[in-house]
This record gives C-alpha cells, structure tokens and sequence, in this order.
C-alpha cells in the first residue's frame, strides 16, 4: 500500500514533506514524572536450577520432566503429557500447579524426590541404580 506524500513551499519558502507514513519522534514524559522502565532480561550467565532433568519412579511407570522454563511434563505408562504445568523451585523444596490449576508440592534429597506419595529419582543417578536393584 503506498502513502500519499506532498513536497511544496511553506510560507518561508522552505521544502517540506506531508509523509503520513514516517514516525513521530518518541513524546518527553511530562515533568515530575518517571518513564516506564523495559524489564532487563535475566543474565545469560545465570543456567537452570539443578534439579531440572528427567525424573522418574523406581518402576519407571511415571517419568515427570522437569523443564529449564519452569513447566514441566508428567508421563504416565503410555500416556505421555499426562499431566503438564508450571513450577517453582525454593531451595530443595518443588511447588507444582498443573495446567487445570490442581496444586501440589515436593521435597528433594539429592537425586531423591519425594513429591504425591511417590518417590522419584533423578533419572541415571546412583539413586535410581540402587532403586532398581532393590525391585530385583
């Protein structure tokens, strides 16, 4: 789509342009008042918590993933994506909210979660080698 421009005198006999489509330069906040900051986006250097990873039962019947982003996936048997939602990381301890707004928490020891009544271990940990063995 083209923009209509006119070039003509003003009345000091000056060129000046009608360009409907060049910008307007940035407005000055008024006096007294304070301009919005931009959100700095977090360092580069800063690299995900440790527990981000795969997670699983000593069964391997629910693998839970933990991603970098904050989500993560719940696998259940067969079914993949059986749960998925957001969760945050205090310390050792996990709070989690599934995207249908159910809520719940964890604990980690190590490569040990503890989180539903279940038992997790960080999956290819010495954890989960014990755990598999004590199945046998």
């Amino acid at each position: 789509m083209l923009a209509a421009c006119t070039v003509g005198p003003d009345t000091a006999g000056r060129t000046v342009t009608d360009d409907a489509a060049q910008p307007s330069p940035p407005e000055s906040p008024p006096p007294g008042t304070v301009a919005p900051q931009t959100p700095t986006p977090p360092s580069a250097d800063v690299g995900p918590h440790p527990y981000v990873g795969m997670w699983v039962t000593a069964d391997g019947h629910i693998r839970q993933e933990l991603l970098a982003n904050g989500r993560y996936d719940e696998a259940r048997g067969a079914r993949q994506s059986a749960y998925t939602g957001s969760y945050r990381v205090l310390g050792n301890r996990i709070e989690y909210v599934d995207d249908t707004g159910f809520s719940a928490d964890g604990t980690f020891d190590g490569d040990v979660l503890h989180h539903g009544g279940y038992v997790f271990y960080r999956e290819g940990s010495e954890a989960q080698r014990r755990a598999g063995e004590g199945r046998r």
